[in-house]
């Protein structure tokens, strides 16, 4: 890899945004996903699986 490319290649790496556990998205993203889990437990517990 040459200098350039290296050079060129770090600053898109940091701007990446990959969802991982290093990417904070914030409360938002975790309030949707609790309300999707309590959802679904109201769901299969209407239908009887549990």
């Amino acid at each position: 890899m040459t200098a350039t490319a290296a050079a060129t290649a770090t600053p898109a790496r940091r701007r990446t945004r990959t969802g991982g556990p290093g990417d904070r998205s914030g409360l938002l993203e975790t309030l949707l996903g609790w309300t999707l889990v309590v959802v679904i437990a109201m769901f299969v517990t209407q239908i009887g699986l549990m």
